[in-house]
């Protein structure tokens, strides 16, 4: 009896003020692994960038689905996170037999799914899809970074850091920011931030 095709599903970018948030999904070959699977956030820039290769190499098949800015401040978070979820499930180039999501909070789909705490550091497939779905957010920080180098989107990646906050402070929001995200929300909400040309 054949070992049931699993897809591993995480996402990137979830708590972050700028940018959107990614979603990779990820069918392995067992005839092809890839070695030095683990949680992309336990993985160098380097590591995670030649990791990405050999997986996209390697992989049965694989997909990144994306959620714009517009649509985490339309939705919120959570569904813009399932949105992309969806996407990259969506988009694969083939068949599976059940998707394996990281963390507790599953998905609004029809799909056979398997909630996996953790699942980054534990199965090969999500840790794949985690690689995947930093690489991609990097890339598009970097790529937002040149649109926007006031805010160093490149170095934080659009998370709260203290450069980026104070930032924000001088130069106030852009169109990569989430004006649904708090500090942001509250600054606006008490006219504390001009808006960046």
């Amino acid at each position: 009896m054949n070992a049931p095709v699993i897809c591993g599903v995480d996402e990137a970018g979830r708590g972050t003020l700028a940018g959107p948030v990614y979603a990779g999904a990820v069918i392995l070959d067992p005839r092809r692994p890839v070695d030095g699977l683990k949680d992309s956030k336990q993985l160098s820039a380097t590591r995670r960038d030649l990791l990405e290769v050999h997986i996209k190499e390697c992989a049965a098949a694989w997909a990144v689905g994306v959620a714009s800015v517009e649509e985490i401040d339309r939705l919120n978070i959570l569904q813009a996170t399932f949105l992309a979820m969806r996407r990259a499930v969506e988009a694969l180039a083939r068949s599976f037999d059940e998707v394996w999501v990281d963390g507790n909070q599953r998905p609004p789909w029809d799909f056979a799914t398997r909630m996996v705490v953790g699942g980054d550091a534990k199965v090969a497939q999500i840790s794949a899809a985690s690689i995947l779905a930093k690489t991609a957010r990097d890339h598009e920080m970097r790529r937002l970074h040149e649109d926007f180098p006031q805010y160093d989107f490149a170095g934080h990646k659009g998370y709260g850091t203290a450069a980026h906050l104070a930032a924000l402070r001088r130069h106030g929001p852009c169109a990569a920011h989430r004006l649904s995200f708090n500090p942001l929300k509250a600054w606006l909400a008490q006219g504390e931030l001009p808006f960046s040309s």
